[in-house]
């Protein structure tokens, strides 16, 4: 295999962190080569590197033989290197072929375009249609949007990362053979993905990352799953577990939650049936924006419903806001951690406070007490492995995993009679999302109920009791986990499998 891309000694510091010390690996060409580490291990400082959108503070790389210095994204696109971000950059008023001429140096007129899209969407097995608003694109074919605008630059360096967090198991495979066919076609692949059956099933190489070094390299075929998140991590995971029980009595009664969208393109909630039991997990997958904000929100009292459409132990709640909720037990975590479930410029104690005053008891007669939100914010970060020098730390200086951690350990310590959480390990490496997993077990293990919203099929198998999926603002029936496929599931997800079907017996 001729080498592609070699990276030499890249390192790049701020302050307080050595991002990348010392990096170095070869991509061959038509290689699909994995890029691994928790996070915080320097996996995303190395892609903005390679994309040009950091500057190395030293080290060397060479791209087909070649001095390779990218100082922005457009001379390393020039240089035939491409990325696709796992947060997607499209604007969702624009049809596809608009979307795509944003991303092009020169773009040719629209209906040349429009043609080239086409040709090149069926070619890789994408099929998509130039002239559809992206707003009312699936995420899945949002996605594709993105693949495509970096095939028609015909890359040489494809760089992916977390591609799968928002496809159904039927997308994945699709998407895995677009990147089969590049491969054979000489483009070399930089994966990046905690899904490490998914590194397991389509990378020829591996490189681990742990706190900026590059600590190791594998086959990740010749691996197991779990020994790929060990040298990851340095030390021996062990899969969460949870004591079974018989669920208890009815916590959460839903019946007939209808809400409308707060957005132009967001997800109209339709008729939605469901209950869960005291020390029940319920697990609620779907493809991303088919309404699963939508429910966090009318769930959480962010956006107010029909009184009766939703009932907490019998008591009618739909039209209490959040903290009337939050008196009644019923705790929520969004899947935006920063600016939504914590406030990027207070302080971990602040932020301890925004949802923790009412149960915790943090102010009294309109004066918070300081002392006591500041021990609540110490105890959330010794109970969940919060690594941050304190709690007068800002919620912006942590990593991600870090801070979903402090997000789900603050719900979590109040004690709730229900917890609805979404998207709880979205790209938390995995001794986090293993904390977080055992921490909502644990929860319904003393009895609480929990909903779990994730577009994360091993992370619903793995702590759920029961499935049902969101289509289309639409609510399958709940079915026992243990007794699905993952074909199953991604047909339920898909709209498959009596969609029509909303009632979810309890």
């Amino acid at each position: 295999m001729t080498d592609l891309l070699t990276i030499e000694g890249l390192t790049k510091a701020y302050p307080g962190v050595r991002a990348n010390d010392d990096v170095s690996f070869t991509v061959g060409e038509g290689e699909v080569h994995a890029l691994l580490g928790e996070n915080g291990a320097g996996k995303s400082t190395l892609v903005k590197i390679i994309y040009g959108l950091v500057k190395p503070d030293s080290g060397r790389m060479t791209l087909r033989g070649a001095p390779y210095e990218p100082t922005e994204p457009r001379s390393a696109r020039a240089a035939g290197v491409a990325m696709v971000f796992q947060h997607f950059s499209l604007f969702e008023a624009l049809n596809v072929a608009e979307n795509v001429a944003l991303g092009m140096e020169d773009p040719p007129p629209q209906r040349q375009l429009a043609a080239r899209i086409r040709a090149v969407s069926e070619n890789y097995g994408l099929p998509l249609d130039p002239s559809r608003m992206v707003g009312d694109l699936s995420a899945g074919e949002r996605q594709r949007v993105e693949i495509i605008r970096c095939l028609l630059q015909d890359p040489k360096l494809l760089i992916m990362d977390e591609p799968t967090s928002v496809l159904t198991p039927q997308e994945v495979e699709i998407l895995f053979e677009t990147l089969r066919k590049l491969s054979e076609e000489g483009t070399a692949i930089l994966y990046i993905s905690h899904k490490l059956e998914e590194i397991r099933a389509l990378c020829d190489n591996a490189t681990i990352l742990r706190l900026g070094k590059v600590v190791d390299s594998c086959d990740p075929r010749e691996k197991s799953a779990a020994e790929l998140a060990e040298m990851m991590v340095g030390t021996v995971l062990h899969n969460p577990n949870r004591q079974p029980a018989e669920p208890g009595e009815i916590v959460l009664d839903v019946s007939g939650l209808s809400v409308k969208p707060s957005t132009p393109f967001g997800k109209t909630l339709k008729n939605l049936h469901f209950t869960v039991r005291a020390g029940e997990v319920l697990g609620i997958g779907g493809v991303a924006g088919n309404g699963q904000d939508e429910l966090l929100a009318a769930l959480s009292g962010e956006v107010l419903a029909d009184a009766n459409a939703i009932r907490l132990n019998g008591q009618p709640i739909g039209q209490l806001g959040p903290n009337a909720r939050r008196r009644l037990a019923m705790l929520s975590a969004p899947e935006e951690r920063m600016g939504h479930a914590a406030a990027p410029d207070m302080s971990l104690t602040e932020n301890a406070l925004l949802t923790g005053a009412i149960r915790e008891n943090l102010v009294n007669r309109g004066v918070v007490k300081w002392p006591a939100a500041r021990a609540f914010a110490k105890r959330i970060i010794e109970g969940f492995d919060v690594r941050t020098p304190g709690p007068d730390n800002m919620a912006r200086a942590l990593s991600g995993g870090n801070l979903q951690k402090f997000v789900i350990g603050r719900e979590v310590l109040q004690r709730p009679d229900i917890l609805v959480v979404n998207q709880p390990t979205w790209g938390v490496d995995a001794s986090a999302a293993a904390a977080i997993r055992q921490a909502l077990l644990d929860l319904a293990s003393a009895g609480a109920a929990v909903i779990v919203i994730s577009q994360d099929l091993d992370e619903l198998m793995e702590v759920s009791d029961r499935f049902a999926a969101l289509n289309e603002g639409r609510l399958s029936e709940a079915r026992p986990t243990r007794a699905l496929s993952l074909e199953e599931i991604g047909l339920m997800m898909g709209g498959a499998h009596g969609m029509e079907v909303a009632h979810v017996a309890g």
